[in-house]
């Protein structure tokens, strides 16, 4: 059995191939691991807050320290965490939009990205402390950006590679629907990254 986290990111609802991407991939989760747990999180409809200088303030002021107005500040990125904590294996729906993530990604990254919690820093450097994970990036374009030209534009893969990692997610694996608005492949560009999926 496993924890699942599903997060959507997408401004496409029903119609987005980032979404149903991510609904095949936790699909075949749940088929390989059955009796497991799933929790859905649609970042656009929660509307998560961009960080405040009160927020941030509080990110960083010890827990024996902090105002009750302060804790009501950082509740929201509390439960976050939290979520991510329990999660053994998280898939990312993540559609390329003006060649990044879209913002109520990236703010749900702010919000658990906490030091002393989610990382640290040692003598040798930055320590990810959410480790044990198994990441699955839903990845969607109109464009190819695997490969070609588009390659060098591509600031959703790379960024949630590397950033997560820094977290200690090192685990992290992407299929993509790409190529969704190209003559030629987009007739196959689902059909193409559902057979690629592989769960390990």
């Amino acid at each position: 059995m496993k924890n699942i986290l599903h997060l959507k990111s997408s401004l496409q609802g029903k119609g987005s191939y980032s979404i149903k991407l991510g609904n095949t991939i936790v699909e075949k989760i749940l088929e390989k691991y059955q009796g497991s747990t799933l929790e859905e999180l649609n970042l656009v409809d929660i509307e998560i807050p961009h960080l405040s200088p009160e927020v941030l303030r509080a990110f960083f002021t010890p827990g024996n320290e902090m105002s009750a107005e302060q804790k009501e500040f950082i509740r929201l990125s509390d439960e976050l965490v939290k979520q991510l904590l329990a999660a053994d294996i998280i898939v990312i729906g993540a559609p390329l939009i003006n060649f990044t993530i879209h913002s109520s990604l990236k703010a749900w990254i702010d919000h658990i990205t906490r030091a002393g919690i989610t990382f640290g820093y040692g003598e040798n450097g930055p320590i990810g402390m959410v480790t044990g994970k198994k990441v699955y990036v839903a990845m969607s374009s109109g464009g190819i950006y695997s490969e070609g030209p588009g390659k060098e534009n591509d600031f959703v893969a790379p960024y949630l590679k590397a950033f997560l990692g820094f977290l200690g997610m090192t685990d992290l694996t992407v299929f993509r629907a790409e190529g969704l608005k190209v003559p030629g492949v987009q007739e196959h560009a689902m059909q193409k990254a559902v057979e690629s999926i592989v769960i390990d």
